[in-house]
C-alpha cells in the first residue's frame, strides 16, 4: 500500500472536487493536485531516484507542500519533512545523515539554497524550474507500488538531548493512524476542512491523510503559519476548520476569543474540531477553552515512534461533567486509541497494576520500524514487541491514562518519587499564574530539590510566600516547591515544548 493510492483513487472519480485552498482561494483540486504530485514523481524517477530513496522538504507551511509530498510517495521515494525553523547547520545534518539526494526548500528558511550541500539537487519551492516541472505535459507513471512496511515519512526527533534520531514511519504506521482518526478522533466529512496552523512536518501534516481518504479540504494559511486572528477568520469564511494544535496555540486560540469576546456559537463556525497534543495540556486550561469555544476539543496521547496514535479523550468524555471521576478523566490523555494495546511497566517489564506509576508502553500497527542507521536504539525502545516511550503514567481501572511525567523529569527528594507535572497542576491554578515549569536541581542534603518557575499573569505580581502557602493547602508538604523562580517567560521549543534542560542548565549555571 502506497499511501500515494489515497488520492489518485479520490483523483479518479471526483477530480473537481475542491482539494488545496490558500488562504480563501483555491489552489488545486483533487485532479489538479494527482496530476502535479505524478509529474513531481515523473521528474524525480527521471533523474534516478530509485524507490526508498529520501528527499528533504525543508518549508513553511506552503500550499506546494501536500503536492510535493504525494509526488515524493508516488514515485516510491521517502519524505524527510524537516522543521522549517532548524538552523541550516542543523538541517544539513539531518540531510546528510538521511543520505538525501534531493531536497526542495522555501528561500523565506533558507535565503540561499547554495548553502545546503552534498545533495544532487536543491530545488526552491516559489521557482521558476517547479512550476515548469508542474506544468510541462511530461509522461507519468502509475504510483510506484510498495508493500506497506517500507519507510514513507522519515521523521527527526527534537534531538533536545543529543543528536536527533530519525524515526521510520512506514505507509502502514500512516494508514494506521489515517484509519485510527476516524474511530477515536473525530467523524470526518468530505465538506471538512483541515487547516495547517502548526508545522505540516510535523503532526499537522500527518492528519493530511484521514482528510484526503475522504476527499476533504487542506487549507494552507496565507500566512504560513499560526495567526489566531487569520484562522477565525479563514474558519467563518471557508466553513469551521479542524486543526492539530499545541496546547500553546489552543491558549492562543482561547486568548484571542476571550480579547474579542468570541461566543461559542460563533467559535462553532470557525472551528470544528482542535485535536491537541505534544505537549502537556493542563486541566486548568482545556477547562478555560470549554468555557469559552465549547465543546470541540479532543485530546491524543502519541509519538513521532507512534505517529499521533496511543491515546484520545474524546469530547465526549470531557463533556460527561456528571461522570464521579469527570476531574481525573479531564487530566487524563484518554484511553487506548482503537489500533494499538497500551500498558505501564515496571523496568523489568511488567505489567503494573492500576494507579501504580511506570513507563508507558505501546504496541500496534502505528509503532515505528526502528530508527534510521541505529540499531542500538531501535532495540532499546522495542522490546518485545512493545514501544518503550520514556513517559511515566499511571492507567485507572477504566483504562483511562494519566501522564506524569518523561522518566528523565522525574525528581527523587529525600528517597521519595515527585512527578513534576502534578507539582505544576496545581501552581497553575493559584490566583495570577499564567505558566509553569517544574524541575528538580541538586541539593547535597536532599539529593534534589523541586524548583518552580512560574510566569505570572500580565499586569500580576506573585510572590514565593504565596506561592508557597498555596501549594501547602493541596499537596503533601515534600512535594511543594522549596524554591521558586518568578520568570518573564519560560523557554520553549518550535512546538511550544518547555525545555525543561535549559532550565536545569540556568539552575546549574547560577548554583
Amino acid at each position: 500500500m502506497n499511501l500515494a493510492h489515497l488520492l489518485h483513487r479520490i483523483a479518479s472519480f471526483e477530480p473537481e472536487r475542491p482539494a488545496i485552498l490558500h488562504g480563501a482561494a483555491l489552489h488545486a483540486t483533487h485532479g489538479t493536485w494527482a496530476l502535479r504530485s505524478a509529474r513531481i514523481a515523473a521528474r524525480l524517477r527521471a533523474a534516478g531516484l530509485d524507490p526508498g530513496e529520501r528527499v528533504v522538504l525543508f518549508m513553511r507551511n506552503h500550499p506546494r507542500y501536500l503536492e510535493l509530498l504525494l509526488g515524493i510517495w508516488w514515485a516510491g521515494l521517502v519524505a524527510v519533512p524537516v522543521n522549517s525553523k532548524l538552523h541550516p547547520r542543523e538541517l544539513q545534518w539531518i540531510a546528510g545523515n538521511a543520505r538525501a539526494r534531493w531536497a526542495f526548500v522555501d528561500r523565506h528558511c533558507l535565503p540561499d539554497p547554495a548553502a545546503l550541500t552534498g545533495l544532487d539537487a536543491v530545488i526552491d519551492v516559489d521557482g521558476a524550474s517547479l512550476d515548469a516541472w508542474i506544468e510541462d505535459e511530461i509522461a507519468t507513471s502509475p504510483v510506484v507500488e510498495r508493500d506497506g512496511g517500507e519507510t514513507a515519512w522519515l521523521f527527526y526527533t527534537s534531538g533536545t538531548t543529543g543528536r536527533p534520531k530519525g524515526v521510520m514511519i512506514t505507509h502502514r504506521n500512516l494508514l494506521t493512524m489515517g484509519l485510527a482518526y476516524f474511530t477515536d478522533i473525530d467523524p470526518v466529512d468530505r465538506a471538512d476542512a483541515i487547516a495547517y496552523g502548526a508545522p505540516m512536518s510535523h503532526g499537522a501534516g500527518l492528519y493530511a491523510i484521514p482528510h484526503l481518504m475522504v476527499g476533504a479540504r487542506h487549507v494552507v494559511p496565507a500566512s504560513g503559519g499560526f495567526d489566531a486572528a487569520e484562522l477565525f477568520a479563514l474558519g467563518a469564511e471557508v466553513g469551521p476548520l479542524s486543526m492539530f494544535a499545541a496546547p500553546t496555540i489552543v491558549n492562543r486560540l482561547v486568548d484571542h476569543a476571550q480579547k474579542h469576546a468570541v461566543t461559542q456559537v460563533e467559535a462553532g463556525r470557525a472551528f470544528k474540531t482542535v485535536v491537541y497534543g505534544g505537549a502537556p495540556m493542563y486541566a486548568a486550561d482545556i477547562a478555560r477553552a470549554i468555557e469559552v469555544m465549547g465543546q470541540r476539543f479532543v485530546q491524543i496521547y502519541g509519538q513521532g515512534e507512534s505517529p499521533m496514535t496511543g491515546t484520545a479523550l474524546g469530547r465526549h468524555h470531557l463533556a460527561d461533567t456528571t461522570h464521579p471521576h469527570h476531574a481525573e478523566r479531564t487530566a487524563s490523555v484518554g484511553v487506548a486509541q482503537t489500533p494499538v494495546r497500551i500498558r505501564v511497566a515496571d523496568a523489568e517489564g511488567r505489567a503494573l497494576p492500576p494507579g501504580e506509576v511506570g513507563e508507558v508502553l505501546i504496541r500496534g500497527d502505528s509503532v515505528m520500524a526502528g530508527y534510521w542507521d541505529n540499531p542500538e536504539a531501535t532495540a532499546a525502545a522495542i522490546r518485545d514487541g512493545w514501544l518503550w516511550t520514556g513517559d511515566m503514567g499511571a492507567l485507572d481501572a477504566d483504562g483511562f491514562l494519566t501522564l506524569k511525567d518523561r522518566s528523565k523529569d522525574l525528581v527523587i527528594s529525600g528517597g521519595s518519587n515527585i512527578y513534576p507535572r502534578e507539582v505544576e497542576e496545581v501552581l497553575l491554578t493559584a490566583p495570577g499564574v499564567r505558566e509553569v515549569a517544574v524541575v528538580g536541581a541538586p541539593d547535597p542534603e536532599w539529593g534534589e530539590v523541586v524548583v518552580a518557575f512560574v510566569v505570572a499573569q500580565p499586569g500580576v505580581e506573585l510572590d514565593a510566600a504565596t506561592l508557597d502557602a498555596f501549594c501547602l493547602e493541596r499537596i503533601a508538604r515534600f512535594k511543594r516547591p522549596k524554591r521558586y523562580q518568578l520568570v518573564a517567560s519560560l523557554p520553549k521549543n518550535n512546538y511550544g515544548k518547555v525545555l525543561k534542560t535549559a532550565l536545569r542548565e540556568h539552575l546549574a549555571d547560577v548554583s
